[in-house]
């Protein structure tokens, strides 16, 4: 069964992803809204991922995707139908939608960035954009809460990108961490390609844990006082992720041999702790 024969609820738990753990203590009608929305981002993704489909069946699919978004027009498929009435229901532009595809098309055909600004151009399309939809659909009161969503989604795509060094060169030929960054280390790129890491890699991978670390803290100064209760579920990836990128910089980046993952006691002590401070917040 593909991704375009699923429900939303499917797609989200095949994903077994930490997100569809978060999202279980929005209330009902949000959860349900925010499964549509991670079951759309979790598609286009597996389009620009496809290994048996070519580069232009892959651009084909996503623009038609990213013209029934402009165009507001349901085309049939369970996953857009239930994404397209979001932004008129919770006020946010369809362009959005429109970046996060921009996004994850740029993973077809581009493999490399030279520049960490290049790169964060990337990240904000598909991390931080994604968090500004999810706000609007949990529901904030002060627009300072847009730089705590942009934070957040940086921080959580550099975790991402430590995490996945390994997998994404092994499996998709990417490497996200930028060229330039690789030549002030000394790092060779065949060191990542031949899963061959040095010390200069090790030395570079903490710089990089360090700028996730200030995006974090960013985040958490951004966030006003009055929206915290209502940022619970994004507070609960934060600090899964946050934890997951403690360890791999405890572990010394084990990218090569393993994906970093928190255990699902873990995880449930970070929900638990987080539904306790939100029930108690003013």
């Amino acid at each position: 069964m593909t991704s375009g024969t699923l429900s939303p609820e499917q797609i989200v738990r095949r994903a077994k992803s930490n997100l569809a753990f978060a999202l279980a203590c929005l209330p009902k009608e949000r959860r349900r809204d925010m499964i549509a929305f991670y079951a759309f981002c979790r598609v286009v993704d597996d389009i620009a991922d496809d290994p048996k489909a070519s580069p232009a069946d892959k651009e084909k699919e996503l623009n038609h995707w990213k013209e029934c978004v402009e165009k507001g027009e349901p085309p049939g498929h369970p996953v857009l139908d239930e994404m397209l009435v979001l932004p008129q229901k919770y006020g946010f532009p369809r362009a959005w939608l429109c970046e996060i595809i921009d996004g994850v098309a740029s993973d077809i055909s581009k493999t490399r960035y030279e520049t960490f600004e290049e790169l964060l151009g990337y990240c904000y399309k598909v991390a931080s954009v994604v968090g500004l939809v999810s706000i609007e659909i949990f529901g904030h009161q002060n627009p300072a809460t847009k730089d705590y969503a942009i934070n957040l989604g940086y921080a959580l795509q550099f975790t991402n990108i430590i995490r996945d060094v390994g997998q994404d060169a092994r499996e998709t030929g990417r490497i996200y961490l930028p060229q330039s960054e690789l030549r002030k280390f000394g790092v060779l790129e065949s060191e990542i390609m031949d899963a061959r890491p040095s010390e200069r890699f090790i030395k570079m991978m903490d710089f990089q844990y360090q700028r996730a670390r200030d995006y974090y803290a960013a985040a958490q100064k951004a966030l006003p006082p009055e929206d915290r209760k209502n940022m619970v579920a994004s507070e609960i990836m934060g600090a899964i992720y946050s934890r997951i990128l403690e360890k791999l910089k405890r572990e010394r980046y084990p990218v090569f041999e393993k994906r970093c993952r928190l255990s699902k006691i873990h995880k449930i002590w970070i929900l638990g702790s987080h539904l306790i401070k939100a029930r108690f917040a003013r």
